[in-house]
């Protein structure tokens, strides 16, 4: 008899450390996990089963269909954004073609056991292509239907798969004389840039914002590669892996759409820095833009619109600005680098 499980896959990156914790925590159903990489030794032992391979590998999802019930999935596997800009053809392999690989696999898990699989998928702001600072500065807080022009690959990749997700879950082979869509419960977020305490960032173009805190708490020098007013949405990972299991618990019928904005705070780089300097006072912070980095920043919203999340599903994240910095990141920083 095949045992119920709850997959996610891409778990050894910043955000599968968080969901890991949490649903071992909470008592969840048994967790497997997918992934390239190894989990780190703490982690492993919260798992029922660790599965080392590619979500482009459909033998290997296919011997988890034979051996597992899935109906909870916890999407994270990704190329992120600056890495995907350079190698475009393995971004899409991967944030295409696996996503497609997983919609497949959950579409036969749902077919097999007769309930919907909730498919939980992080998009983020990178799915937005806002043409100009001044568009930018006067469009205000960005709605999920507003600027969908994504200026990189991995932000095509991001809106494709959520439209991917939505065809699955709605539309799914709707000529075929019996109806096949409904098995899939395609839920997603766009995240901000989300900032942690526990993991070393690793190719988001958002990341300048974790990579100053890293570097002052280790006393390295750090050059920013944005300008001090480059403005982006942000949010403490905490929250981002509360909003991805309080979407996933939510009533199917209180979603009015598949793809929800969160946000909790907005602050530009400077006034990161400047709280950066306070917590540590000889931290060494300079600027030194990355014209083309910078661009991809200006592309995407100073802030969003998430009044749907927070109205269909009760999302309202614990950290602002102040908190964040003061009662997560920098305690749990400066304890890792000490």
């Amino acid at each position: 008899m095949r045992k119920f499980v709850v997959l996610i896959t891409g778990a050894s990156g910043e955000m599968g450390h968080g969901l890991i914790t949490r649903l071992a925590a909470d008592n969840h159903r048994p967790i497997i996990t997918l992934d390239v990489n190894p989990l780190d030794p703490a982690l492993a032992k919260l798992v029922r089963k660790e599965i080392a391979g590619s979500i482009l590998d459909t033998n290997l999802l296919d011997s988890i269909i034979a051996e597992f019930e899935v109906d909870l999935a916890f999407h994270l596997a990704a190329l992120l954004s600056t890495r995907a800009e350079f190698t475009p053809m393995a971004a899409h392999q991967v944030n295409v073609q696996g996503s497609m690989n997983l919609l497949e696999f959950a579409q036969k898990q749902g077919e097999s056991h007769g309930r919907p699989v909730i498919f939980m998928y992080p998009s983020s702001i990178a799915a937005y292509g806002v043409p100009d600072l001044v568009t930018k500065s006067n469009a205000g807080r960005v709605r999920e239907d507003q600027f969908n022009h994504p200026t990189t690959m991995y932000g095509c990749n991001k809106l494709y798969c959520e439209e991917l997700g939505r065809y699955y879950s709605r539309h799914y082979k709707q000529l075929a004389a019996e109806s096949l869509a409904g098995r899939i419960d395609f839920r997603c977020i766009r995240f901000p840039g989300l900032i942690s305490a526990v993991t070393v960032p690793s190719g988001g173009t958002s990341d300048f914002a974790p990579e100053m805190i890293h570097a002052a708490a280790k006393g390295e020098p750090y050059a920013c590669f944005v300008r001090p007013d480059a403005r982006i949405p942000f949010m403490a990972m905490p929250d981002g892996v509360d909003a991805l299991l309080q979407l996933a618990a939510a009533p199917r019928d209180r979603l009015t759409q598949t793809a929800y904005n969160i946000g909790a705070f907005a602050p530009s780089a400077e006034e990161i820095r400047d709280i950066v300097v306070r917590a540590f006072p000889n931290a060494e912070i300079s600027w030194k833009t990355d014209l083309k980095r910078q661009g991809i920043v200006d592309s995407w919203p100073a802030d969003v619109d998430d009044s749907a999340a927070r109205r269909d599903w009760g999302f309202a994240p614990k950290y602002d600005l102040e908190r964040a910095f003061s009662e997560y990141l920098i305690p749990t920083i400066r304890e890792r680098y000490t």
